[in-house]
């Protein structure tokens, strides 16, 4: 039954506040959510799965949709499962601990393609989803969260499901390695045992890397990707589920590969893990990078790996492929940006450098997607696609993309 005391800002809609209703689950969302509609009418609701006919418990109503939470499950998927961690739908780091493995991966593809059509209008076939040796013990690195302790027992974990703020009490996250549980584990009690000690919260970091597991994240760290060995700062972004990346890396390398080119540009290299895959296979490989301290740490690897063909140079956003010593039509790029894609000016610059092939490696398909759209307003032609799962039980996938000159 509807509450009679709902919430100021509770807008009227076709459904009352706290109203329960009964769903059939068409789909999901690109945010792990499942879509349900009622007479036309569009509803959201995490942890409902395709197929499932489910109430619903309306908290929610916008201009053109609802959103609600699972209440029961009146008809199971045939993929549902139990998932392992008993935080599962309150923690907001997985969304699809319920669901069947294979199915994740369907689900994965499906996501990609949906956002180049729909974002990219694109339609275009998408390889079936590389999935992660490990689906659950894969994490190398976490950092969790607590607020200012206020109280004895204050909750040390990650934020809540649809929030940004409230933190969930996680003493131990099934997705991550054990030896960062454990770790974790040690520091918990320490923390909780001594809270005088923190006049406000803090973000903790714990990386698993053959140091063993590092909190300090100016600490340099050593990881290994097939025969290479790189070092970065423990805090710095780098791939998270080792047991997939070797993988990963070499399709991407493969890519640049098969186009003939003999120089490769990584134009987002970081401390270089694209750039010195790639470098055995190419006469020469130039890694671009706005950050000045990610450069020193790719020409450190570089030297590290023994790979004389190897120049990272820290370019500025204006003119990333200026002074490069090779042209655009003897050269494949391999791009990486981080999740909000790239803006225009770089799409223009890379353009202009006119590479025999783009290889564009992304975790956000929809930024992909969209800039793809760019691309192909350019003259550019999108020629593959092929998902990674480096985030089982999680919506998260990363996405290698294709383009040509059309």
């Amino acid at each position: 039954m509807p509450e009679s005391r709902q919430p100021p800002k509770f807008r009227d809609g076709p459904f009352a506040y706290h109203e329960e209703v009964e769903l059939e689950v068409a789909s999901l969302t690109n945010l792990g959510e499942g879509l349900a509609r009622r007479d036309g009418w569009v509803v959201f609701v995490p942890g409902a799965l395709p197929g499932e006919k489910i109430v619903a418990r309306i908290w929610h109503n916008s201009a053109n949709f609802s959103r609600g939470d699972l209440v029961r499950v009146l008809t199971p998927s045939p993929h549902r499962v139990q998932p392992r961690c008993e935080l599962f739908g309150e923690c907001g780091g997985c969304q699809y601990q319920n669901l069947a493995y294979p199915q994740q991966l369907e689900w994965k593809q499906k996501q990609v393609a949906e956002a180049f059509e729909r974002l990219g209008g694109i339609k275009t076939k998408v390889d079936p989803c590389h999935p992660s040796p490990k689906q659950y013990g894969y994490r190398s690195k976490i950092t969790p969260h607590f607020m200012t302790p206020r109280r004895a027992d204050f909750p040390i974990g990650f934020l809540a499901a649809g929030t940004s703020r409230r933190v969930v009490d996680v003493a131990k996250c099934p997705i991550t390695t054990d030896a960062i549980n454990a770790a974790y584990a040690r520091a918990r009690k320490d923390i909780k045992a001594n809270p005088g000690r923190f006049e406000r919260g803090a973000t903790l970091l714990f990386r698993d890397c053959a140091e063993g597991v590092v909190t300090d994240p100016r600490a340099t760290v050593t990881e290994k990707v097939g025969p290479l060995t790189l070092k970065f700062l423990a805090g710095e972004f780098f791939q998270n589920n080792p047991s997939v990346l070797q993988e990963f890396v070499a399709h991407a390398v493969d890519l640049a590969r098969a186009s003939g080119a003999r120089h490769l540009v990584d134009a987002y290299c970081g401390s270089g893990l694209f750039a010195l895959s790639a470098a055995p296979h190419f006469e020469s490989v130039s890694g671009i990078e706005v950050s000045a301290e990610a450069v020193r740490k790719a020409a450190e690897n570089a030297a590290l790996n023994r790979l004389l063909n190897c120049r990272f140079i820290a370019g500025s956003a204006e003119s990333i492929f200026s002074g490069l010593p090779v042209k655009g039509a003897d050269t494949a790029v391999i791009i990486d940006p981080p999740r909000r894609g790239c803006d225009e000016a770089f799409l223009t610059q890379l353009d202009a450098f006119s590479p025999r092939r783009v290889v564009y490696v992304s975790c956000a398909p929809d930024t992909q997607a969209r800039d793809a759209k760019a691309l192909a307003a350019m003259g550019w032609r999108l020629t593959s696609v092929r998902p990674f799962d480096l985030f089982p039980q999680t919506r998260h996938v990363e996405s290698v993309a294709a383009f040509e000159r059309g």
